[in-house]
């Protein structure tokens, strides 16, 4: 079954590897199911059954003009989850996809849910407010959208090298073409859409529907989104919790500590 129907009939493109226990893995900006690669392949290897989404607008999955908040991105979960019937799921959310998880968990109960993941998230809340200090000032987000209107090619080229930490840890130059690659697949009304809802939606209130064990990962290093008004921030407002810090690690720790957050999600699904 390559696609589903998701919210408002898009056409999602769904990947559904293995046999056993449901893992759900969802993407995050600006990239697609095919970024969970590694992990994905060992989960399934581990005796898991690992499905993996484009979101709606992305890689391959149906390009809408609209749908691009977490609600109706909450609503695509929930309809990949009905359809292929999935029970005592772990949902994990990478960068923006830990915002579907969040409001997944308030949105439509948790339902078929025995654990989450937040890993690199951007929840519960990117943008700087008084009352959120941490966070990134909205001129940000506007520089991000313009730099996108103006050349999103070349902007999501050099947005890559600090989500890798090139020049420290960082990866190869054919894993930056090839994130590039998922990148020029998007959308560009989702990739604009996006920043606004990955950047400005105030998920503190849906931390309290967390009522399962979760898993937060995320790196110290992290320059694209920050460890305290996220992942720290996370685990302090999620009771069931258990915090993994990544000494050092970049933003795109899926690729840079593969294996590390491989083991971690198969010890946490044994736990």
């Amino acid at each position: 079954m390559p696609y589903i129907t998701g919210a408002n009939d898009t056409q999602l493109y769904v990947k559904d590897w293995g046999e056993g226990r449901p893992v759900v893995l969802i993407h995050g900006w600006p990239l697609n199911a095919d970024s969970w690669e590694y992990q994905a392949v060992k989960l399934a290897e581990a005796g898991y059954r690992v499905i993996a989404y484009d979101r709606r607008g992305f890689g391959r999955s149906e390009q809408p003009w609209k749908g691009y908040e977490y609600d109706t991105m909450s609503d695509d979960l929930a309809a990949v989850i009905k359809t292929l019937g999935l029970k005592d799921a772990l949902i994990a959310g990478f960068s923006m996809g830990g915002g579907e998880v969040a409001r997944y968990m308030s949105r439509h109960d948790g339902k078929g849910v025995a654990q989450a993941a937040l890993i690199s998230s951007i929840a519960p809340y990117m943008l700087k407010t008084d009352d959120n200090p941490d966070g990134a000032p909205a001129d940000v987000f506007a520089g991000m959208k313009d730099g996108l209107r103006k050349d999103r090619q070349q902007f999501l080229m050099d947005f890559f090298e600090s989500f890798y930490g090139q020049g420290t840890k960082g990866v190869s130059d054919a894993v930056l073409r090839w994130s590039w690659q998922m990148a020029m697949m998007g959308s560009p009304k989702a990739t604009l859409d996006c920043v606004d809802a990955f950047g400005k939606t105030d998920l503190r209130p849906d931390m309290s529907a967390f009522d399962v064990p979760t898993l937060v990962v995320h790196g110290t290093g992290d320059e694209t989104v920050p460890i305290d008004p996220t992942g720290r921030a996370a685990a302090k407002m999620i009771k069931s919790s258990t915090l993994k810090e990544y000494d050092g690690a970049p933003h795109g720790l899926t690729a840079t500590h593969a294996d590390q957050l491989a083991n971690d999600f198969l010890s946490f699904l044994k736990s």
